[in-house]
């Protein structure tokens, strides 16, 4: 898509652009229709429409031309509240949208306390300014989050699930084969390359559930596998999952609030699949259900896959095992 270069535009006229793009996202239209109409990139509509969430239309107003707002214009005081936020409350308690300190959380809650508008880039900056970094929420996540959230569910007699979804490959190989020396051996597969996706939450205990698909990971399809996870336990679910964008939309939010009774749903910290024990779930599907055996057509690739999920199922100590590496070894 060719995008136009706004750069050249006066500041009213980008103001404008702005306003429009971000009201037309409001009505019902895509981010990537939006773009496509306004000619602009898909990260600008993102951008945008972020930043009218956190300031309203005020955040798109022109601003007088020069040096951008800095971390350092902050102000001391403010600084030292929001610093001092983060170390010591959860995100939930300011009515924030997640329940994990991010650079886009923590940028709404400086303009909950007063403060500017500040870019994902800028709440970066003055993190490491601070001396925060992923390593130490990587730590809180550990000595205070994750704890929290066990002791919520022993509390409510809750299971906690790890989830996660990947995507499968009938190419897909890991290992080595033995050939003559000198020779690259040569493994023999269908010319074709087909995949689809598998959801998949487990237990400490040993539970397993999966869901296999083909279509588009969608809010619709991550509801519809929350409502049979509900159907298929006797406890109410804890899931944790990861930062994906559709764990996160608004539709699935609305939907959880609606069965805050029968569901829950939490967030590990960014970039951090080391420390979801589902990751090994999928590392020893694709290893031995996929890369060990030819698959010639979705039809095998499927059962193949299948198979091995449900042989999984039946034997929950080989489920449990994944929680004794050592990044998952603390949720055991």
């Amino acid at each position: 898509m060719n995008t136009t270069d706004t750069r050249n535009f006066t500041p009213k006229a980008q103001e404008a652009l702005r306003i429009r793009a971000v009201a037309a996202v409001k009505n019902g239209m895509s981010k990537r229709q939006a773009a496509k109409l306004f000619g602009v990139s898909r990260q600008s509509i993102i951008s945008w429409s972020q930043q009218e969430k956190l300031g309203g239309l005020r955040a798109l107003r022109a601003k007088k031309r020069g040096r951008k707002l800095s971390a350092s214009k902050l102000g001391g005081p403010l600084s030292a509240l929001i610093a001092h936020l983060i170390l010591t409350t959860m995100p939930d308690k300011h009515g924030l949208s997640t329940c994990l300190w991010t650079r886009y959380t923590i940028a709404e809650l400086i303009v909950k306390k007063g403060g500017p508008v500040l870019s994902k880039w800028t709440v970066g900056r003055l993190l490491k300014k601070w001396g925060f970094t992923p390593q130490k929420l990587i730590k809180k996540w550990l000595n205070e989050e994750y704890p929290k959230i066990s002791s919520m569910a022993k509390a409510e007699h809750a299971e906690i699930h790890w989830g996660d979804e990947t995507g499968i490959r009938s190419d897909h190989q890991t290992g080595t084969t033995y050939g003559k020396k000198g020779k690259t051996p040569v493994i023999k597969i269908t010319g074709k390359r087909f995949q689809f996706n598998m959801i998949s939450t487990i237990t400490n205990k040993g539970t397993l559930r999966f869901q296999i698909y083909e279509e588009k990971f969608t809010a619709p399809l991550l509801i519809g596998f929350f409502q049979r996870l509900i159907r298929s336990t006797t406890q109410k679910p804890f899931v944790i999952l990861d930062r994906h964008p559709v764990h996160k939309s608004r539709k699935v939010r609305n939907w959880l609030a609606k069965h805050n009774q029968d569901i829950r749903l939490f967030f590990l910290p960014g970039y951090s699949p080391e420390y979801n024990p589902t990751e090994l779930l999928n590392q020893d599907m694709k290893s031995n259900a996929i890369a060990r055996k030819s698959a010639f057509s979705m039809k095998m690739l499927k059962k193949n896959v299948y198979s091995f999920l449900k042989k999984k199922q039946l034997h929950p100590n080989e489920v449990a095992n994944y929680f004794l590496a050592v990044t998952a070894r603390y949720a055991a």
